[in-house]
């Protein structure tokens, strides 16, 4: 499975033996070994490892790898990296910044739309290159990035664009561990970021009448170990049901919603990915997590995580006093910070989907309190049952909540937490 998954991906995207590739994922994870073993057994290329978990970016740089893959929180740290330099920059350096990206995001949409770049862009494109982005993907460790992949998770097309916009080729990646890891990627010229590409050969991809993407090949597995009625679920006549709901789009593109438990059904009875909304939030530097609310609800909220050091030194700069993370999140000028990107993502969404109230938690989500996986996915229905007190009060004519509950710590400390959090409504704008 993992060997012929491996050909099809090569023959998409060919490697070299010379070409240089950083393993810094657990190979728990069916991406990991999706490129070190199935890819770099076909090929040989040079499998580097980083010296701790704490110095895999800086041993990034260091190798500048060919090949690189990552799950969207990686890409999006790096995004959230850049971002903050910048607002710690001086006015000139900020201005000189904001101009170059301006030109990268218009040369990548052209490349987006399959439309030629006129000389003039490409020449500013050039100089943005030669003045901003040359040493930005150095900082990054992308100098020598031929392709970059993400995957395991949905990437927002904010980040997807600044990518694009610095030169960077990152492609999608669709597929699950029950097919060796991968079914569909973008092509070279073909990249369109609310898609996640065209099937690889060799592998068939349809939808079906419920919304259901299925898919085969022979990367498929023979089964689930010891459980015949989970395989009977998933296995049907040679096809993979996925449980993600999608749709093809007009370029055979195939269109990824969400996990099906996991969309949204609006009060319009129209459907939602929720993670859409939350990758859009989380382009913003000072929202580290987002966790949109509105499944079969009146309307949408959010319950918002701040970066806690994006804040903090956001914060300092305007000496707002605040001893700890929770405090923090709740200062009235934070919250007009995070109802600012709240606004600008409303904009772009239709009046059902667009968010009317949100709060700041008083801690981010963490792997170790059970809210997210390890690789930082948000466990939703973990989620809702612990934080269900806050779901009610979003729903609820009033303008904060409290709560009592516990947090464990990373050295295992136990504390019990007990709170008020701020619930902030916002003006929804007519139109759309």
């Amino acid at each position: 499975n993992l060997l012929t998954m491996g050909q099809a991906m090569m023959g998409v995207d060919p490697c070299t033996p010379e070409d240089d590739f950083v393993s810094f994922l657990p190979f728990a994870w069916i991406g990991e070994q999706m490129m070190s073993i199935s890819s770099g057994l076909q090929v040989g290329f040079t499998i580097n490892f980083p010296e701790e978990p704490e110095t895999a970016q800086e041993n990034i740089r260091e190798i500048g790898p060919h090949v690189m893959f990552a799950p969207p929180r990686m890409y999006e740290q790096m995004t959230r990296t850049v971002q903050v330099k910048n607002l710690d920059s001086s006015w000139i350096k900020r201005n000189i910044f904001n101009w170059a990206m301006k030109v990268g995001y218009r040369a990548a949409d052209l490349k987006f739309d399959k439309k030629p770049v006129p000389v003039g862009i490409q020449f500013l494109r050039w100089l943005a290159y030669i003045i901003v982005f040359k040493k930005l993907r150095d900082h990054l460790g992308l100098t020598r990035v031929r392709n970059a992949y993400t995957g395991g998770a949905a990437m927002g097309p904010d980040h997807f664009r600044f990518f694009h916009s610095l030169g960077v080729n990152l492609k999608q990646i669709y597929g699950q561990t029950e097919i060796a890891g991968i079914s569909v990627l973008h092509r070279k010229g073909d990249i369109k970021f609310d898609t996640v590409g065209t099937p690889i050969p060799g592998t068939e991809v349809k939808i079906t009448e419920e919304g259901e993407i299925i898919s085969k090949s022979p990367s498929v597995f023979l089964g689930y170990y010891k459980n015949p009625e989970a395989t009977e679920k998933t296995l049907k006549d040679g096809w993979l049901y996925s449980g993600d709901k999608g749709f093809i789009d007009e370029d055979g593109h195939l269109v990824v919603f969400d996990r099906s438990k996991d969309v949204m059904i609006l009060h319009d009875k129209s459907i939602f990915a929720p993670q859409y909304l939350e990758t859009r939030l989380k382009f913003a530097p000072f929202i580290k997590d987002a966790w949109v609310i509105g499944h079969e609800q009146p309307y949408i909220t959010a319950v918002v995580c701040i970066d806690y050091a994006v804040v903090g030194k956001w914060a300092d700069d305007k000496k707002i006093n605040y001893t700890s993370y929770h405090e923090l999140s709740q200062k009235p000028e934070v919250y007009d910070l995070v109802e600012k990107q709240i606004r600008e993502a409303n904009r772009s969404l239709k009046k059902p989907a667009k968010v009317h109230k949100f709060l700041n938690l008083y801690k981010e989500f963490d792997a170790d309190d059970e809210e997210l996986t390890r690789t930082r996915k948000l466990r939703r229905a973990f989620v809702e049952n612990r934080y269900k007190v806050l779901v009610e009060a979003l729903y609820q004519d009033t303008d904060s909540v409290h709560m009592d509950t516990t947090i464990t710590y990373e050295d295992g400390r136990v504390s019990q937490i007990k709170t008020d959090l701020h619930i902030r409504k916002i003006p929804i704008e007519e139109g759309n």
